[in-house]
C-alpha cells in the first residue's frame, strides 16, 4: 500500500466497491482508530455522524460528489484528533491528492497507520 518511498497512495485504499469517478470524484479516508469522538465533523457535515454508543464518528458515505465537497472539507479541517492534523482525509480520486486537511501542504496523503 505504499511505494518505495513509503508514500501511501490514496487510490490504493477502498476502491474495490467504489462508484465511478465521474459520479463521485472524491473519497473519504478515515483513521477511525484515532477518532476520540469530539463530534466536530458531525456538526460541520451531514455526511458525518457520531455514534454515542462507541463514541466514534463515521461517514455515511466514503465517496462524495462535488456538492458534498465543501462540508466534508470543513469536517476534515475541524477534526482535532492527531494533534490537530485530523483523521478525516478528503482525496480527489482523479489526481490522488489530499485536499484536506493536507498538513504537509503538498497534496500527499497524511495518514498515520
Amino acid at each position: 500500500m505504499s511505494d518505495s518511498d513509503g508514500v501511501v497512495r490514496a487510490s490504493e485504499i477502498g476502491e474495490s466497491n467504489a462508484p465511478p469517478v465521474e459520479e463521485k470524484p472524491y473519497k473519504i479516508i478515515f483513521e477511525a482508530n484515532k477518532c476520540f469522538g469530539a463530534g466536530k465533523c458531525a456538526e460541520a457535515s451531514r455526511n458525518w455522524e457520531l455514534d454515542f454508543d462507541t463514541g466514534i464518528a463515521k461517514p455515511r458515505s466514503y465517496f462524495i460528489t462535488e456538492d458534498e465537497l465543501d462540508e466534508n472539507v470543513r469536517a476534515a479541517q475541524l477534526c482535532p484528533a492527531k494533534k490537530d492534523h485530523g483523521v478525516i482525509h478528503v482525496v480527489d480520486r482523479r489526481t490522488d491528492e489530499e485536499i484536506a486537511p493536507d498538513p504537509h501542504g503538498d497534496g500527499t496523503l497524511s495518514v498515520d497507520w
